[in-house]
């Protein structure tokens, strides 16, 4: 990925340097031409073209600021009630992810929505132990897990 972004940014220089014009139209165009070009030239990368792995980690950024504001909703929606009717407690959370950095990058992003918080991880890095504010249905908050950041994070990563 950095291979192509670092190749992408040269072919803009050498653009904006064979035309002779050094401003930011120059600089896009040459820019949006090593776009074409490396696209069309993605089969001779061992890697996948890396405007995909951007568009992945921008539908991540996202994802994360739509379930932190759902997830402060909420928790302001349980704060103003008169009568707190919340069920806190602990469950359990297979992952799928496989390297540290992707488990790591999971229990951030559960973190920083409000509500729940991971506890600890098992040896084994494939059982997360996550406190929730509020549990209703374990079975879904895991699903919302697995079909939300897990997925988002191999988006990304693989």
């Amino acid at each position: 990925m950095a291979f192509q972004i670092v190749l992408n940014l040269i072919i803009a220089f050498v653009w904006m340097f064979l035309n002779n014009t050094w401003n930011g139209i120059g600089f896009l165009i040459g820019y949006m031409l090593g776009l074409l070009l490396i696209g069309g030239m993605r089969r001779f990368f061992p890697q996948r073209f890396y405007l995909v792995r951007v568009w992945a980690i921008f539908k991540l950024l996202l994802l994360l600021f739509k379930e932190l504001v759902r997830a402060s909703i909420g928790v302001i929606r349980e704060i103003i009630k008169p009568r707190l009717d919340i069920r806190p407690g602990i469950f359990t959370y297979r992952t799928q992810l496989s390297s540290d950095w992707e488990v790591t990058l999971l229990c951030l992003l559960i973190s920083l929505t409000p509500g729940s918080l991971p506890l600890e991880i098992s040896g084994n890095q494939r059982k997360l132990f996550i406190h929730a504010l509020d549990i209703k249905d374990e079975g879904k908050m895991r699903d919302d897990i697995q079909n939300t950041f897990e997925k988002a994070i191999m988006e990304v990563t693989r």
